[in-house]
């Protein structure tokens, strides 16, 4: 097992002089270091073949006893340090202070093909930042934390990747719907893996606690490995950072709209400076077509993380941003052009981003009414967003009707496409009829570009729960089943066509089907 291991963050950034491992306030430092918690019985569920060449490993290599030990926190590699990082952030709206890595552990940095790969151990013990928690993982909340990283990577949509699952052997107590019911449950650890984890909250906290000294090192620090094209830290490199920052994070929420993902806890620790989804906690896709649905318990009554909001909770916390690393521009005027821009880029990029979902690839002056119609129509009755509009790919223009017939299996309750219900859909068809008649395309160069981005698989809730109440009991092949299905999202797979289906009505209000807590 050979890594070319290259670490930088523990190396040139500030480090926590205490080595205790008790809760505390951390000040003046990037991160603690940390030792991760030994397991008593590791066993190695699934690995990842694609991350194991990213990191110029093999198939032996994730055989062997010391490939599991490492990674499931028993041992750490000669002249590595495991640390954890700290960060701050606010939490649905309020500022939280300290917060840090309470449940994740950095191994070490691997360079492999000119590029750089940090490896994360979460849920292998506590650290500095665990507060009350014991810095522990349950099996459940693991498998949906792996196989949607991956899912998403082969959507398309930026995300941070996992190497490895691995139970550990021992029971973790956890509160699924902190209704004051704890059970013991399977511990598990994730391996995750990212250019970076460095989020929003670790310069939020710097700005906060007025430490403007390592505040410029850290920014300095992220400039010169992930940024490096914008050269040499200044004032206006601060300022295109800041820039580059907010692109990559409008572009990561508008491929979460393409797809229909609710990412349920966008808090700023959890937003990535690289605009990569990161902290798979209680997400979910939209099931029924729904601008106000949020998968998070916490989040029920006011729903600040809903989908519709998405794009507007990224501007905000690009806001708080702005306002953590002011101290190094001291200038407001470029940072709010910054953020007006991306106002004005989401309005545009998103009615681009539905037109593809559209097969439309001419700009018309009525698109925005057409799309603004099929929304209002999707919200009539309950309409299942994936199925729908990869249905709508097999549309042909030649009877309006006949669209209704198409994209019939996305309805929840079909018997309530009756009445005026019904007729709103024609109309909308007869205008989408109309409409393509502008495009070159024929029927199927069309289809085959919709296909294109409207995948046919995605991780419904259901099937990660349905994974995890068979690994509860011990078999764990449908884990496997459902990230290779997932690796091929927008082809057909005809042998695995019973996962191309609406949520079962059994899993309407089960736990870990519809709404999940933090703890998922």
């Amino acid at each position: 097992m050979k890594l070319n291991i290259k670490d930088k963050f523990n190396k040139e950034l500030p480090s926590d002089p205490i080595l205790e491992n008790s809760r505390r306030q951390v000040t003046e430092a990037c991160f603690s270091y940390v030792i991760p918690r030994r397991t008593s019985k590791p066993e190695l569920l699934h690995v990842s073949t694609e991350m194991l060449e990213s990191l110029g490993l093999t198939e032996e290599d994730a055989k062997s006893k010391k490939f599991l030990n490492v990674l499931t926190g028993n041992i750490s590699l000669p002249n590595t340090e495991p640390y954890a990082m700290c960060y701050g952030g606010h939490q649905f709206g309020n500022w939280a202070g300290q917060l840090g890595d309470g449940r994740a552990i950095n191994l070490f940095e691997v360079e492999h093909y000119a590029q750089n790969w940090a490896l994360q151990l979460k849920g292998a013990g506590e650290t500095p930042y665990s507060r009350s928690a014991d810095g522990l993982a349950v099996l459940r909340s693991s498998i949906r934390e792996y196989l949607c990283s991956e899912a998403m990577f082969h959507l398309g949509v930026p995300t941070t990747r996992a190497l490895s699952l691995a139970l550990t052997g021992d029971q973790v107590l956890r509160d699924v719907m902190y209704d004051g019911n704890p059970a013991y449950e399977k511990g598990a650890i994730v391996c995750r893996t990212a250019e970076s984890f460095l989020r929003f909250g670790n310069y939020q906290i710097f700005a906060a606690r007025r430490d403007g000294r390592n505040l410029k090192i850290l920014v300095d620090y992220t400039i010169k490995y992930h940024f490096a094209h914008l050269g040499n830290p200044s004032k206006e490199t601060y300022i295109q950072f800041f820039k580059e920052v907010s692109e990559r994070t409008l572009y990561m929420i508008l491929h979460w709209q393409r797809v229909g993902f609710v990412h349920g806890v966008m808090n700023t620790d959890n937003m990535s400076i690289l605009g990569l989804t990161i902290d798979y906690g209680p997400y979910g896709w939209l099931e029924g077509y729904d601008y106000g649905w949020t998968p998070n318990t916490t989040d029920r009554e006011h729903k600040r993380y809903r989908y519709g909001n998405q794009s507007n909770i990224g501007l905000w916390n690009l806001l708080q941003l702005a306002n953590a690393i002011y101290p190094l521009i001291e200038e407001a005027a470029p940072l709010e052009n910054i953020l007006n821009q991306y106002k004005s880029d989401f309005e545009k990029k998103s009615l681009s981003m539905m037109r593809s979902k559209l097969g439309l690839q001419h700009e018309d002056e009525n698109d925005q009414n057409l799309i603004q119609e099929l929304e209002d129509n999707l919200h009539l009755t309950e309409t299942d967003m994936t199925i729908f509009f990869r249905k709508l790919a097999n549309f042909k223009m030649d009877n309006a009707e006949r669209g209704l017939d198409i994209v019939c299996d996305a309805f929840y309750k079909a018997d309530e496409v009756v009445g005026n219900i019904r007729e709103r859909w024609i109309e909308w068809f007869v205008r989408y009829t109309e409409r393509l008649k502008l495009e070159v395309n024929s029927n199927e160069e069309r289809k085959a570009k919709m296909n294109r981005v409207n995948p046919k698989y995605v991780l419904r809730n259901y099937m990660a729960q349905l994974a995890i109440d068979e690994s509860n009991n011990g078999d764990y092949t449908l884990i496997d089943e459902l990230f290779h299905i997932l690796k091929n999202p927008y082809d057909e797979q005809r042998k695995y066509q019973k996962w191309f289906a609406k949520r079962p009505d059994w899993a309407r209000h089960k736990v870990g089907c519809s709404m999940l807590s933090c703890s998922s």
